[in-house]
């Protein structure tokens, strides 16, 4: 079911998301090279704590996954683009990095993702990571009342497309607001004009996500971690954004903190 909601409902959504932008600028101030993954995790749990929030992850055991994710973040590294699972691992120099965090926050969520890269870049990284970002502020630009879903989608393919790269649209954006994932689905690719129309108090969280060389997904042993099917790295970027008849709200809004 797909639920609208009110302007004091998208007010009292504020406070989630920006611990969300707040924690996910932190974290990526704070990782390095040679920061290990359990780490990540922990520092998020402790500024969890400190907040008085609550994880959307540890205990998420949606169809797809193996078993209750266990941990508070996603991080996936290289390959890897979706639901990482922290693992005992230490980044290393030119390690593409994609955080990926959901909080609730007096019962209100909010969900956003950043790529980047710790150490010395690669150029074709850095070119990745800026086509998600482009594809996220052309998704955000279409998220106006009288759009459908569908113009979203087509906005999403379009900047993907011109820089050569196929979509996948097994996983993507969705509805957000009392839980994490909610109705309606909002693919990566589709079609203007098409969809579900979208009207004012729609919360979504849009969600860009591509592989360099490839749309073939695949799940590591640990039932969660999706990684490229040719080993060729992914990049992630993602705002809860809600509609309204002013224009699209950023509630994951990270450039306050001097951060994309």
């Amino acid at each position: 079911m797909i639920e609208l909601r009110t302007p004091a409902e998208i007010e009292a959504m504020r406070p989630a998301g920006r611990f969300v932008a707040e924690t996910l600028a932190t974290l990526r101030e704070e990782t390095k090279v040679g920061t290990n993954l359990l780490a990540i995790d922990a520092r998020a749990h402790d500024l969890i704590r400190r907040a008085g929030a609550t994880s959307c992850y540890i205990d998420y055991h949606p169809s797809f996954g193996a078993s209750p994710f266990g941990k508070v973040i996603c991080t996936s590294i290289n390959d890897a683009v979706l639901h990482g699972l922290p693992r005992d691992q230490v980044l290393r120099d030119g390690d593409l990095v994609t955080l990926d965090f959901a909080v609730s926050v007096d019962g209100w969520v909010a969900d956003s993702a950043i790529s980047f890269i710790v150490g010395t870049p690669r150029d074709e990284d850095l070119a990745l990571i800026d086509t998600s970002q482009r594809a996220l502020t052309a998704a955000i630009d279409a998220a106006v009342v009288g759009n459908r879903i569908g113009d979203i989608s087509h906005a999403v393919a379009e900047i993907a497309r011109a820089d050569g790269l196929s979509i996948n649209t097994d996983f993507g954006g969705h509805g957000v607001g009392r839980t994490m994932h909610g109705d309606p689905h909002v693919p990566n690719d589709g079609k203007p004009g098409r969809g579900f129309p979208l009207r004012e108090g729609l919360v979504v969280a849009l969600e860009p996500w591509f592989l360099q060389t490839t749309d073939e997904l695949i799940t590591d042993p640990d039932g969660w971690t999706l990684r490229s099917a040719d080993g060729s790295r992914g990049a992630h970027s993602e705002h809860t954004v809600a509609v309204t008849a002013d224009g699209p709200i950023v509630l994951t809004d990270r450039s306050f903190l001097g951060v994309d």
